[in-house]
Parts: C-alpha cells; sequence; structure tokens
C-alpha cells in the first residue's frame, strides 16, 4: 500500500475517533460541576480531546518511512 493512501487512511480514522470524543454522550459524563485547576470540568475534557486529536495528526502526517 503506498505512503499517501496509508496516511489517508489514518487520518480518516482520526476524524472519526473525533466524532466519537466530541459526541454527546461523553460530553455528557464529563459535564459535571467540577474543577480541574479551575478550569470546568467539561471545558478542559473538550480543549484535552482536541489537542490530543491535533497532536495524533501532527505525528501521523510527519511520520517517516523506516
Amino acid at each position: 500500500m503506498n505512503r499517501s493512501r496509508l496516511t489517508g487512511q489514518r487520518l480518516v480514522a482520526i476524524f472519526l475517533l473525533g466524532c466519537v470524543l466530541l459526541n454527546y454522550p461523553l460530553l455528557f459524563l464529563f459535564n459535571r460541576d467540577a474543577n480541574l485547576f479551575g478550569i470546568p470540568l467539561l471545558y478542559a475534557y473538550i480543549f484535552l480531546a482536541w489537542a490530543g486529536l491535533i497532536g495524533l495528526m501532527a505525528w501521523v502526517i510527519e511520520l517517516r518511512r523506516d
């Protein structure tokens, strides 16, 4: 399988992971009256999930052939 096709498939998988992470059932789990370092738990979860997805995309795009 060529490199660009594999990268594309991985990016689609990350997109689908993002859809799951930022969907209502998981967001509802973090919609509590709690704080994480002074930030509401829901906002912290959204930011960390978003940053994690960006990190995964950067890692997949920057992978080099062995």
